[in-house]
């Protein structure tokens, strides 16, 4: 975003003057001050931010679609970042590189440039009754400029979560999960529930089956995978239904 760079400047002085006002009135002013400052910013600053924040709450609730647009930034973007951070998944020789903190990289999409930054806060005050023992905040920051902000709401951010979901498909692993002992139940980051990676070398491919038979369950297979659409438009519910015929579950990430 070179042609930013022009409005450093004002935007210093501006925050300046914010500080001082900050300093010497009363906090009763603050909010109105910040209401028409934010005005003003807005006739110069020609660029929309959406925040997406990893938690929730004080809770253990992590952002569905923080989670969505860390896999697309992962797939689509890390190889545009300076500063990466390296994940290795259990036995596995691969290594997943992600954004590392207050990093930015720049996507385009259909012709539109796209701004993705990196980031963490530390609140001054820890919450009251919080279950976190690491306070750090993490979010992910999208800026575009505003005459695009309709172009990114309503289609670019359904691509980015859309894509995130099929990777998230692609790369999911059955999992087996067992009890924690009780010293790992409370904190931040920490679960009742640990888990390990299910790994049977028992595919549908090596059952013991006839392979016309086997072949025609596949080709059934695939043609309601294919079908998807038509089946929500006849059945709205035909999701639901369809994963309580199953007779097993499956835990991805």
């Amino acid at each position: 975003m070179g042609d930013m760079s022009q409005l450093g400047p004002i935007f210093a002085v501006g925050m300046f003057i914010y500080a001082m006002f900050r300093q010497w009135f009363h906090d009763q002013f603050h909010g109105h001050v910040e209401m028409y400052v934010n005005k003003v910013i807005g006739y110069v600053y020609p660029y929309v931010q959406i925040t997406f924040h990893e938690y929730h709450s004080e809770y253990f609730e992590r952002s569905k679609a923080y989670a969505a647009i860390e896999r697309y930034l992962s797939a689509n973007s890390s190889n545009r970042a300076k500063r990466l951070k390296a994940n290795v998944v259990k036995d596995c020789e691969s290594v997943v590189l992600s954004m590392d903190d207050y990093e930015e990289v720049t996507d385009e999409f259909n012709g539109v440039k796209i701004w993705w930054s990196s980031s963490k806060t530390i609140p001054d005050q820890r919450t009251l009754f919080s279950y976190r023992d690491d306070d750090e905040r993490r979010f992910y920051r999208l800026t575009c400029h505003r005459k695009h902000r309709d172009f990114v709401t309503n289609v670019y951010l359904k691509h980015v979560l859309d894509e995130g979901k099929e990777i998230a498909v692609k790369t999911r692993q059955r999992k087996l999960y067992t009890n924690n002992k009780s010293e790992n139940w409370h904190g931040y980051k920490k679960t009742i529930w640990s888990h390990i990676v299910f790994e049977h070398p028992s595919t549908f491919d090596t059952l013991a089956m006839d392979p016309k038979k086997k072949k025609d369950i596949l080709d059934d297979l695939i043609t309601f995978s294919k079908s998807k659409d038509y089946y929500k438009k006849r059945h709205p519910d035909s999701d639901t239904a369809t994963s309580a015929s199953w007779p097993f579950s499956v835990c991805s990430p």
